[in-house]
């Protein structure tokens, strides 16, 4: 329902009929219609301006007023909606239970009042589009006419080429002296890239973008810049003129593009991307906007260049490859053609500009991807999640079979594996033509590649290794639903297990255990039956629990924080119960929960800040349910969150001395929170199994080795 406007209400002003023939109700004698024209056309007359400047002031004292009339309708709009305001506050405030924060006070603070927040959902990854709108937010000082910097000539601004996340580009026509040359300092016509003071490139000073420029500009396949400067609230570079992008020629070409034209682009990108890399350097948003080719009707109008450069691979002091981490709010890049460890928030290695080049050259040859037209602020996880349940077979069907090989290499690449250049120029090589002079784009930077793959073909084989062993796959495979488990070793202990548990017999069951002198250490759901752990080793003196039709039951929860009771363990079923441990003797001295549509990263980030670590996970259906604690005898945490499941990133968690904490996963994703505790436990071993089953036969070999499960969840994993 439309929302009616308060305040005044501007109406159309009353004419002058109407308010002469009000003015003269009050009189006793009768005007003809003859007689009300001609007054009318008198007063018309005399209140008309009968100068050029009287119709100017009239104009201006017309414009004062309805600005005045403006200025008091918002007062009235800005004091109604403070009423408002204030008339919601004495309200009591309500729990979203689809998303909401709890938390417990405290210690120390018993008694006192608790603070229970509403939290907005944090679903989603950032996008590109939410990018450029926050540079064209700060970007509001207008564009000088004319533009002299770094000991430039004198430009003069003519039109708009095109705008990227955090700078607009604009052709500049000197004013003075030049030359005929289409590039270089002294050309007519160049190219000036603005961005403005307060965009997020220029937090420190100059745009990063400089200091890649001075490193790379003028390389094979970068343009040059000449000069650069800051005017105004601007800072602007001068580079080299250069012709249309590949969509414009995909555009241009009925949005398609031939086998040999693709090839082309294929391995002279691959020659770019290879010095670049060899310099330190990723793109980090390898798409058809960001390759220009070089000015029509010149010698370099079948040239290719990449514009729009980013960040570093490799440490400039050590030389060494820079660490590995995730942060799942973090995006960079363009949805439709970003890696997927790009959506995952993964830190930007050399894989990640390979595999947007293959989602490029699909784009150009099929005309469309997969994952195009979805919308909303979840539109990252969609498309993410759809690009890992494409496989290249799917991708490549209507495509030469080199880009299904490409796009197979590519996106099982390790983090910091340096790609074989040279392999994968080779694979287009049959779809070349075999004059370079008469190619659609020149590829005399892969000349020499491909030169130099032909003395050695017949020992090429990208299926292997450079030591000739089969290459294994990290990515591709069968999404399935499995059970995650995690095994750690402690001293020898009881440990008791039950799983496939229906409602009706929890009870019996932990009563049976806590007899034993056992309490539970884990919890777990899989198709709304529940999986119980029990050990003699949690340290905890007493335990509770609820069985709820209610994910994460905010009451009952409360009510045993009063009891100085903590959430020590908890399970979600797909029908969107749960089943929450509670314990007494746990070293935590506050917690806080929260229950959200998607993975809240940005909430678990900033209570990390406030002292706060991971301490249980569940899901229920599609949500997420984590309880975070302070004093829980961890000094560092990390999150690895992955559509399938993210061997590789805890494999190198290990390797920095994280260990396993929590786990959960909903049938779209696997999510394991990683420790380093504060205390190094005397035998750090610990180890991960999948099972399409409960792993009742595995977990008894593992307490032969005085491995113990830890903890455990049923979801989203691969085979």
């Amino acid at each position: 329902m439309p929302e009616l406007r308060k305040g005044v209400r501007r109406a159309r002003a009353p004419t002058l009929a109407a308010s002469t023939a009000t003015a003269a109700a009050g009189q006793n004698r009768v005007r003809t219609r003859a007689a009300i024209a001609r007054e009318e056309a008198a007063a018309a007359v005399e209140g008309r301006p009968r100068t050029r400047l009287a119709t100017k002031r009239l104009k201006q004292q017309r414009t004062r007023e309805e600005e005045e009339e403006e200025e008091e309708e918002e007062k009235q709009e800005e004091k109604v909606d403070q009423e408002q305001q204030q008339q919601q506050q004495q309200q009591v405030i309500v729990i979203s239970e689809r998303d909401s924060e709890i938390e417990r006070p405290k210690a120390e603070e018993k008694g006192g009042e608790r603070e229970i927040k509403k939290m907005a959902d944090d679903s989603g990854g950032l996008s590109a589009n939410k990018a450029v709108g926050q540079e064209e937010e700060g970007s509001t000082a207008p564009f000088p006419e004319r533009v002299q910097v770094g000991g430039s000539p004198l430009y003069k601004i003519e039109r708009k080429l095109g705008k990227g996340g955090f700078g607009q580009v604009f052709v500049g026509r000197r004013l003075h002296g030049g030359t005929d040359r289409t590039s270089g300092p002294g050309a007519m016509e160049v190219a000036l890239k603005f961005e403005h003071r307060n965009s997020k490139g220029c937090n420190y000073g100059p745009p990063y973008e400089w200091q890649v420029y001075n490193t790379l500009g003028g390389s094979h396949g970068v343009p040059r810049v000449h000069y650069k400067g800051r005017q105004g609230d601007y800072y602007v570079m001068v580079m080299d003129m250069l012709g249309p992008s590949l969509w414009d020629v995909w555009n241009s070409s009925g949005q398609a593009m031939s086998s040999e034209m693709v090839a082309c682009i294929a391995v002279e990108s691959l020659s770019i991307l290879e010095k670049m890399h060899s310099r330190g350097y990723v793109h980090g948003d390898v798409k058809p906007e960001n390759f220009l080719l070089g000015q029509p009707s010149t010698s370099q109008e079948k040239k290719l260049f990449l514009v729009d450069l980013a960040t570093k691979w490799r440490d400039s002091t050590s030389g060494m490859h820079v660490e590995y981490d995730q942060r799942p709010d973090m995006f960079r890049g363009t949805v439709r053609y970003a890696s997927v460890h790009a959506h995952l928030g993964r830190t930007a290695s050399r894989r990640d500009d390979l595999e947007s080049l293959a989602y490029t050259l699909i784009f150009l040859h099929r005309g469309r991807l997969p994952w195009q037209g979805y919308q909303g602020d979840n539109k990252s996880f969609l498309v993410c999640k759809k690009k890992m349940a494409t496989s290249p077979e799917m991708l490549c069907c209507f495509c030469p079979p080199p880009l299904k090989q490409f796009l197979e290499v590519v996106v099982n690449m390790k983090f910091d594996e340096e790609p074989n250049y040279s392999k994968l120029i080779s694979l287009f090589e049959g779809l070349l033509g075999p004059n370079p002079a008469i190619r659609p784009i020149n590829t005399e930077g892969a000349q020499k590649i491909i030169y130099q793959v032909g003395q050695k073909r017949g020992r090429l084989n990208v299926e292997e290794e450079d030591d000739g062993q089969p290459r294994k796959k990290v990515r591709l495979g069968v999404p399935a639903t499995q059970w995650i488990s995690v095994y750690n070793a402690r001293l020898p202990m009881k440990q008791r297990y039950h799983y496939n548990v229906a409602d009706a017999r929890l009870a019996q069951h932990i009563e049976r255990g806590m007899a034993d002198g056992l309490l539970i250490s884990s919890v777990a759901s899989c198709s709304n039956l529940w999986a119980l752990i029990m050990d003699a080793g949690t340290g905890f003196t007493s335990q509770v629990y609820e069985l709820s039709p209610f994910f994460l039951h905010k009451e009952w929860i409360m009510e045993q924080w009063e009891k100085n009771y903590y959430i020590s363990s908890i399970a979600g079923a797909t029908n969107g119960s749960s089943l929450v441990v509670m314990s007494k003797g746990t070293q935590y001295t506050q917690q806080s929960y929260k229950v959200s549509e998607s993975f809240p990263f940005k909430w678990i980030n900033k209570k990390w800040r406030e002292g706060f670590h991971v301490t249980s996970m569940a899901t229920a259906g599609s949500r997420w349910g984590v309880v975070m604690s302070r004093n829980a005898g961890f000094s560092q945490q990390v999150v690895e969150l992955d559509f399938l499941y993210p061997s590789e990133g805890i494999h190198r968690r290990w390797d920095g001395g994280f260990r396993i904490t929590s786990t959960a996963a909903t049938c779209d994703q696997a999510a394991l929170i990683l420790s380093v505790p504060r205390r190094k436990p005397g035998d750090e071993t610990q180890e991960t199994l999948r099972t399409s089953q409960f792993p009742s036969t595995h977990v008894k070999e593992k307490w032969a080795k005085n491995l113990y499960l830890a903890c455990l969840c049923y979801g989203r994993t691969v085979s």
